[in-house]
Parts: structure tokens; sequence; C-alpha cells
């Protein structure tokens, strides 16, 4: 079994970065589920969105300064962007619902908005599985459930969106929206992609 160094500093980092995550998931899920307030959302979750930018770059500096690191470098460097990547699009998400002032909440983003604040309450869960090596299995597994389930209410929504019922402009405000929304829950499973790669390698 690979012995891992003592120094928890990317393990303190990466537990940071999962955090920002959820709670700029559980700011934008707030900013679309009740849409109103939306300056005050999208602010907060722009200050999120710069403090992950501050954390990434916070882990980067260590790893590049670090003679022995826990994993693999090119794994914490994969994790470390794959957990920034979450940000940026949840914050893409923000910024375009408050520049284009779309007129009408619908319901699927605001589902969207609640499978991807779960996802990222279970991709916290699981960056702490690094270092407690217990309960990853399940954190994987219910992130792939919620995947699919966010599959589900894109293709909806994409369905309602082009069926006649919103006119042209509102759609195509609404069809970005969602599809950074989309991104987002896809960069949370690219995070456990990344997590359960570096468990297996070093298990």
């Amino acid at each position: 079994m690979r012995l891992v160094p003592t120094d928890g500093g990317f393990f303190e980092l990466f537990q940071e970065a999962a955090a920002n995550g959820r709670d700029c998931a559980e700011e934008l899920r707030k900013m679309l589920v009740a849409f109103t307030d939306l300056d005050d959302h999208y602010q907060e979750i722009r200050s999120l969105e710069r403090r992950g930018d501050a954390i990434t770059v916070e882990l980067l500096r260590r790893l590049d300064g670090s003679f022995v690191t826990p994993y693999d470098r090119e794994d914490i460097h994969a994790l470390t962007e794959k957990l920034d990547d979450v940000v940026d699009d949840m914050f893409s998400a923000a910024e375009l619902i408050q520049l284009v002032r779309v007129d009408t909440p619908l319901q699927e983003p605001a589902e969207l908005a609640d499978i991807l604040a779960e996802m990222a309450g279970e991709m916290e869960q699981l960056v702490g599985c690094l270092q407690s090596k217990e309960g990853a299995r399940q954190r994987l597994q219910r992130i792939e459930e919620l995947e699919r389930a966010g599959d589900a209410i894109h293709r909806r929504s994409m369905a309602r969106l082009f069926s006649g019922e919103y006119e042209a402009l509102e759609v195509l405000k609404w069809k970005d929206i969602v599809q950074a929304l989309e991104n987002a829950v896809n960069r949370i499973e690219d995070v456990s992609d990344v997590v359960e790669a570096i468990l297996i390698k070093n298990s």
C-alpha cells in the first residue's frame, strides 16, 4: 500500500474548494428558485467564484513548491482544475441570468439548480473521502444518479423551450442558461471521476 505523506495542506485546500463549490451551488439554487434579488445573488456568486480562483492559485502554488505530494502531481493538477471548472460554470449561469434579464422564471432550470446543489453537497463529501478513505462508493453512486436526473431535466427543458410556447428571444436566453447549468452538472461528474481514479490508484 502506498504511504501518504503527513502534509495535509492539499487535503485542506481541496476541502475548501469543494465547500466553496457547494456554497456557490446553494446560492445559484436560491437565485433560480426564488427568482428575486437577482443582483444580490449574482454578487455573492461572483465573490465565491473569486474565492475559488484564489484557492486554485494556492493549490497550484503549493503543487509547484512541493517536492513530495500525497498523490501523483498530474492527479492533483487535474482535481484542482476540475473543482475550479465547477464554480466557473455556475458563475457563467448566474452571469447569464443577471445579464440577459429573462422575463419569466422556468420550472426546469430551478429543478436543475436543485440537482446541482445536491450534487455539490455530495461532491464536498466525496472530496473528504480522499483523506478518510471511507464512504466514497456511496457518494460516487449518488453523483451518478443525480447526473442522470439532471440530464433528463435538461432534455425536458430543451423540449419545452422549443415547443412553441415561448417567444424566440426568451428561448435564446433560457437555452444558454440551461446549458450552463448542464455544464456545471457535468463538471461535478468530472470531479467524481478524478477522485475515483485517485482512490483506485492509491488503494
